[in-house]
């Protein structure tokens, strides 16, 4: 290896600038791509050793067996490294709250791993992310994971996961390394390091090949000399500039006179001149991986310790192996590559047997789950389908445990892969077929490959016959029932219902659990009975059996069923006790379905306040649990809605935007940006809101959701429609809604969508094209409006708007409704309806009682930032001579009297010549009216004017 570090100062200065910005403060992450041999692993050591002198650098890398990833092994291996650094109560000290129950899940010195479950993960990644923000704390922290595109999908997604919160934890530099050229069209690592470089405070840095001066300036540090313009000619030729094949070349080239015939020989040409007993070990290594432990190649070679160290010791000074840590490494992963496919394949069937024998008698020389893991690897390698079948299926729990879902996954698929090879497989692991589908199908739907649980779950159904063995068939008729849920598949119903008929009388725990699972599925008004009664004989199976976690969810789902939002006091001591039963048994899941059912249903009965102030301490406990990034954010979702709700726009912009920052799963990620949507359309921001929108379409574009995302989503796109000037099209939009969706279902989210839609039909002039369609959908909805429940004062309220909206519109009809958004303190929704109420005082003749909504009104809609609603409110006051407008000319907006019959023309659609034969005037003098009205409007095009004067009512 050369002394000489040459050719990377753009790159070093890249990571040089990451760790000025962790000193700052400031975390960042670099991601640092290279064809394999380009020295990248170089770069990182000649960065850490000498340019983070100050930082804490912490290296783990991925490993691979094969095609297949080990889960976590970086992060397993930077654990391990801190606990040999500060000891295991230095490390538990650091984790935030003490609790390191997570962390026993990446090594054994943490003791027994907590609860499994879809939570488990969440929480284990919380801890780890605490863990680096703790230490760095203390001084800048450099983690390095090397060699991702060996990653399992585990590793992935806890890297993901630390990318993307990095920003929480002050001086944290992530360095991933990985190899370009490993990444084939359909390698998993692609599309994440695309949406990876998306990332505000992600920057990618590829290492490029060494040109022909800096492959001179290498060959000089290595040979303490410059070699011969020919010599270089021929090495420059064929390494083609890669810094690996440079130093080999150069070797090669001292001692032969012509170069290798091939790569292989090229990279095996420094094995070849090792001692012979050094070759056959370094063959017996590359079987073993990247990377292998001392204890576990001294028992494979089979030799004693001192023979061991003489074998190692040339191969370690030739730098074909490394010292590392506790084990060894290759100097490059090609070298291995090279070495294990040379091996002929009875030796390739002989060494991984050997690994597998030596792994069965002592496991515990690796670390879980990579022990259990490799020995499944080198029992497939070894092509013994037996033992292979009943490694696999071990490994698989020993994954569970570390929370390894994907890989859990992997090798129960390889177990049923290998089944029909196995004669005796049932007898082997102790389980039949049908129980290794049921697995796989909890695992699938654990890791998110629903497609693949319910294809599970469906071939354990096959085989199952429901009279002979009803318990697992009630089990998997669960488990396809919740995948099916969770992926808007219909079928979810009957399946829970047959499992819950199913269970017998001898199982109550799983017949609690059953229950539990259908009564919180059930959201149809036709099924709300079924759902109580199911609810109420759940909550009493989990008291019985002492399950708090059914239990709670059970009273839970009783509250939601029996909930009328007139009646809040008594649902919220049964919330508390839900509360209370979840406690009792640390029930964390049902701890945070209890704030968020709570919070949901405080807001949907228009208690704005405690709404907020419930979802806040929910947002506290949260991160408690280690949950910030999961139940935390749908919170966030809960605590943003009452802020909109109550007018305090910035502080719900704020939750907004910190809980985006935490990148929640797209269906939150929609519902937040939402509630941005809706502050941006208020304030006028319509740029903001079609592009929050749009954000919001494609997420819910790919799956079904519930009335409770699309309903607001729906009314979102009519409401940007209308403001933009696209009434026909707004219009349209409303027609398929009210053929598409039932709103019948859903009074809660329904009226809303009614409001508005009258509010926009009210806006559409009696001449334009979509009148006749308008008139006739504001007959659909007077026809709908008495089937929607009303429940509460929010739901009243919307309903008093929507009465004096199309039935009433006289003055008491408006005050009732101004009256009632008063009362809730929603004061955006309340200066709507002032306007509402001015316009009716008005026409009665009663110009002082309209002058006093209209100033209230002003009053809200300025303290809001409702710039369209005070441009509304100003064209009002002007056109009906009431003052209080903010121009003084007498004219909306500033515009003169000939410049309105132009505006009205093209908001007519009419071009510059037909305004002109209209009027009477010169197509040039339309058009500096026309630019005058541009100006004055601060608009740049023509329909932009036309929707502000649509938006405005300046023409109705």
């Amino acid at each position: 290896m050369s002394p000489l570090f040459v050719g990377r100062a753009r790159e070093l200065a890249a990571l040089g600038d990451g760790l000025v910005k962790a000193r700052a403060g400031a975390s960042s992450t670099l991601l640092v791509g290279g064809e394999a041999g380009v020295g990248k692993t170089r770069l990182i050591k000649e960065f850490t050793g000498h340019r983070a002198e100050d930082a804490q650098v912490l290296v783990g890398g991925c490993l691979e067996l094969g095609t297949e990833g080990l889960p976590f092994a970086p992060f397993t291996a930077v654990l391990r490294g801190l606990v040999r650094r500060l000891g295991r109560d230095g490390v538990a000290a650091l984790v935030p709250g003490g609790n390191t129950r997570g962390l026993a899940r990446l090594s054994p010195e943490f003791g027994e791993p907590d609860k499994d479950g879809a939570e488990a993960r969440a929480r284990l990644f919380e801890q780890v992310l605490g863990l680096l923000e703790r230490l760095a704390e203390e001084r800048p922290v450099v983690l390095v994971i090397e060699d991702a595109h060996w990653a399992d999908r585990s590793t992935r997604d806890l890297l993901s996961f630390l990318i993307r919160y990095q920003r929480t934890a002050a001086r944290l530099l992530l360095v991933v390394t990985y190899r370009t050229d490993e990444l084939h069209r359909t390698h998993p690592l692609r599309p994440l390091l695309a949406e990876l470089g998306r990332v505000e405070w992600v920057t990618r840095v590829e290492l490029r090949r060494l040109t022909r001066r800096e492959a001179v300036a290498l060959a000089a540090g290595i040979l303490e000399r410059e070699p011969s313009p020919a010599d270089m000619d021929r090495i420059y030729s064929r390494s083609e500039g890669n810094p690996l094949f440079v130093e080999a070349l150069l070797s090669e080239a001292g001692a032969h006179e012509s170069l290798p015939e091939s790569l292989r020989d090229l990279l095996l040409a420094g094995v070849e001149r090792l001692p012979d007993e050094t070759q056959e070990l370094l063959r017996v290594a590359s079987a073993g991986g990247q990377r292998i432990e001392h204890d576990l190649l001294t028992a494979v070679a089979g030799l004693g310790e001192h023979e061991l160290s003489r074998a190692l010791r040339p191969a370690v000074a030739g730098n074909v192996l490394v010292v590392d840590g506790e084990g060894y490494g290759f100097r490059h992963a090609l070298i291995r590559e090279s070495l294990h496919d040379d091996l002929l394949p009875g030796e390739h069937v002989r060494l991984h047997t050997r690994y597998a024998e030596a792994l069965e008698r002592d496991l515990s020389i690796l670390p879980a789950p990579r022990g259990a893991i490799e020995l499944a690897h080198h029992w497939h390698s070894a092509h013994d389908s037996t033992w292979a079948l009943v490694s696999a299926w071990h490994a698989a729990a020993a994954a569970r445990k570390s929370t390894a879902y994907d890989e859990q996954l992997r090798m129960l698929s390889r177990v049923l892969e290998l089944w029909d090879q196995v004669p005796d497989a049932a007898e082997r692991i102790g389980h039949d077929r049908i129980d290794v589908l049921k697995q796989t199908a909890t695992v699938a739907h654990l890791a998110g490959e629903y497609e693949r649980a319910i294809a599970m779950a469906s071939a354990a159904l096959a085989d199952l016959d429901h009279d002979a063995d009803p318990i697992r068939s009630a089990m998997v008729l669960r488990q396809r029932g919740l995948t099916r849920y969770d992926l808007g598949r219909d079928g979810y119903r009957d399946d829970l219902r047959l499992a819950a008929a199913l269970v017998p009388a001898d199982q109550p725990r799983l017949r609690g659990q059953v229950l539990e699972s259908l009564s919180r599925m059930l959201h149809r008004p036709q099924d709300w009975q079924e759902k109580i009664d199911t609810a109420r004989l759940a909550m009493e199976i989990g008291h019985e059996v002492g399950d708090a976690n059914v239990e709670a969810h059970a009273l839970i789902n009783l509250t939601w069923a029996h909930s009328c939002y007139g009646d809040m006091e008594a649902r919220l001591a049964d919330y508390a006790k839900a509360r209370r039963i979840a406690a009792r048994d640390d029930a964390y899941n049902a701890v945070m379905r209890c704030a968020i059912s709570e919070s949901d249903a405080l807001e949907g009965a228009g208690w704005h306040e405690r709404a907020a102030q419930v979802a806040r301490d929910g947002v506290e406990e949260a991160v408690q649990y280690g949950l910030a990034r999961t139940s935390g954010t749908f919170l966030a979702i809960n605590l943003a809605e009452p802020l909109v709700s109550l007018g305090r726009w910035d502080e719900a912009l704020q939750v907004v935007e910190h809980a985006l920052d935490l990148a929640p799963p797209a269906p939150y990620r929609a519902s937040l940006q939402g509630f941005a949507t809706d502050i941006a359309l208020a304030r006028g921001q319509f740029d903001r809101a079609e592009a929050s929108l749009e954000s919001s379409r494609s997420v819910l574009s790919r799956g079904t959701f519930r009335d409770q995302t699309v309903l607001p989503h729906l009314c979102r796109e009519v409401r940007l429609l209308w403001v933009r000037g696209q009434l026909e099209e707004a219009v349209r939009a409303v027609g398929r809604v009210l053929e598409e969706q039932d709103l019948v279902i859903s009074p809660r989210y329904s009226w809303p969508l009614l409001m508005t839609f009258a509010q926009l039909f009210g806006a559409v002039p009696p001449s334009s094209p979509s009148a006749p369609l308008a008139a006739s959908l504001l007959t659909r909805l007077r026809e709908l409006a008495p089937e929607l429940a009303v429940e509460g004062d929010l739901q009243q309220a919307h309903q008093l708007t929507f009465r004096a909206l199309t039935d009433a519109d006289h003055v008491k009809d408006w005050d009732r409704a101004v009256g009632a958004w008063a009362a809730l303190r929603q004061p955006y929704t309340e200066a709507k309806c002032l306007v509402g109420a001015a316009q009716a005082a008005l026409s009665s003749g009663d110009r002082q009682g309209a002058a006093a909504r209209l100033g209230r009104a002003r009053e809200l809609a300025g303290g809001l930032g409702a710039t369209p609603l005070l441009e509304q409110l100003d064209v009002f006051a002007r056109r009906a001579r009431l003052g209080g407008a903010s121009e003084d000319d007498g004219q909306p907006l500033g515009l003169t009297a000939r410049e309105l019959e132009v505006l009205r023309e093209v908001t007519n659609g009419r071009s510059n010549r037909e305004i002109a034969e209209e009027l009477f005037i010169s197509v040039k003098t339309v058009s500096v009216h026309v630019s005058n009205i541009l100006s004055k409007l601060t608009v740049a095009t023509r329909g932009e004017a036309a929707a502000t004067a649509h938006r405005l009512g300046l023409f109705d």
